[in-house]
Parts: structure tokens; sequence; C-alpha cells
């Protein structure tokens, strides 16, 4: 079955996505960028397009998520998916998934005020234009991100099964063995398995996979994930700031204001304000 890794972009769920891999897809937890493709992006147009489903159409697209997820749970094991969806049921028919195929979700949180100026740089736009996006889109054409605070909202349905583990991205940062080891922790119990922990591998994790070291890899062999800068036809660098991305220092009290407003009882229910 599924376990979601659910996120609004730039929250942090590479960084998450990259941890578990090195640790459940490598023998040594030594981390390289081949091993985050064990966990596949949902939705993805490669997966539709192996059961023939029109992936230009995207009632068809939707129509189709829970066949596709079907074909995950065939294979005898936890699969993991990446997803920047929020939980919805278009037109009360196609839920995007349920709980006969999702084993449970952990999702991940990042502090609006410093995702806006990520997402602002890797989509190539302005900060206004990311603020706007954030507060008032539903999606991005294949996948329907809704607000940040509607993606947010939407997953914690999975809390009332007791299959839901919400990770705020400054704790993974500044706490990140003790966060990891919650992480490992809960996939074993949403999987009836006795966890036992691999200390030499879970080194390996936290060591070849801090942001430095991402940032280094980044800019050696390139990272498939980064966008190209379409006036220049230059990738842009996927791994920027990372946890040197201070709000209090770059963002514009406007659009500071104006996210904390439409975000208000999110970002005090997280502690953010």
């Amino acid at each position: 079955m599924i376990v979601w890794l659910a996120s609004y972009p730039k929250s942090g769920n590479t960084l998450l996505r990259s941890m578990l891999a090195a640790y459940l897809f490598s023998n040594d937890g030594n981390y390289f960028f081949g091993l985050i493709k064990n966990i596949k992006q949902f939705p993805h147009g490669g997966l539709f397009m192996k059961l023939g489903v029109d992936i230009k159409d995207h009632n068809e697209t939707i129509k189709n998520y829970l066949r596709v997820q079907e074909t995950f749970n065939k294979k005898n094991a936890v699969q993991f998916l990446k997803t920047h969806s929020y939980l919805f049921n278009f037109n009360k028919q196609n839920p995007f998934t349920n709980f006969t195929n999702s084993l449970g979700v952990i999702y991940i949180v990042r502090d609006p005020r410093n995702v806006v100026s990520s997402f602002a740089k890797f989509r190539n736009t302005t900060i206004e234009n990311a603020a706007e996006f954030m507060i008032k889109s539903a999606g991005d054409g294949f996948t329907w991100t809704n607000t940040w605070s509607d993606n947010f909202k939407s997953w914690k349905i999975f809390k009332q099964y007791q299959k839901y583990l919400l990770v705020k991205y400054e704790d993974l940062i500044q706490n990140r063995e003790i966060v990891f080891l919650e992480i490992l922790k809960f996939i074993y119990k949403l999987n009836n398995t006795k966890f036992e922990l691999d200390k030499k591998k879970f080194d390996n994790v936290i060591k070849t996979t801090s942001f430095d070291a991402m940032q280094k890899l980044e800019k050696k062999v390139g990272f498939g994930e980064a966008t190209v800068d379409e006036k220049t036809g230059k990738r842009i660098p996927f791994f920027n700031l990372g946890p040197k991305n201070n709000w209090k220092e770059s963002l514009n009290s406007k659009i500071r204001f104006r996210l904390e407003k439409a975000f208000k009882k999110e970002m005090e229910e997280l502690g953010y304000l």
C-alpha cells in the first residue's frame, strides 16, 4: 500500500524523499540523486500513459487516479509516492485516493513566508505572483495544489485514523536525527513491522543529505528536478538557500502581511504566528 509524502511545493518534500530513499533503498545510507527515483511523483504523466490514459484530458486523468494507484498495490510491499496535490474528491465521484490504496501520509509543512520566495525562485517568477498563486490558485494544470492552507488542511483526514504524521520543515532541519527517527518509526508502525535501527546507515543518511551536501552534489552533477530558465536555457539551482532562507530578512512587509492574513488560522495552529 501507499505511504504518501505530501506537501505544498518547496516545503521540504525533496529533503524528506532523499533521506528516506537513502535509508530504505541503499546498502549503506550514502545518498546520491539516483536513489530518489525510487519514490515517484503522483500524478505523473508516465504512470497514466502506461494505462492508455489521455493525460491532456484532466477529467480522464482524475477518473483514473485510483486505477493507477492500484497498479502500485499489486506489489507486496510498502510503496512511497510524493505529491503536491491537495486531497480532493472531484465532483464527489473521483477521489484523489482512498484507504484501500493508502496506508498513511507523512505531511511536511513549511512557514509560508519562506515558501513564497523559494517558490518564486523555482518558478522563475516574482514573489508577488508566487504569493498570489499560494493564496488563490486551485492548481497548475496536471497537479491540483489548491491554496497553501487548503493543501495543509485536506490531508488531516488521515489523522483521525492514526495514519498521519505532521513534519515541520524547520524541525527536520534543526533536529534532523530526532525527526527522521520519528518518521522511520511511523512508517514501520503503519506497516505493523518491528523497527530496528541500522545506526551506521542512519548516520550516513544524516551526513549525506544535509543541505550543503546536496547543494554541492547539484553543482557537481546537476539535479533533474530543477526547472529551466526559458530565457537563458539554463537550469535554475534547486538547492538555493534552504535553511538560510529567512523571510525576516528578505520578504517585504506588504507580502508578509498578506500571507499572514490569508493563512492566519493555520499559521497560529502550526506555531508560525
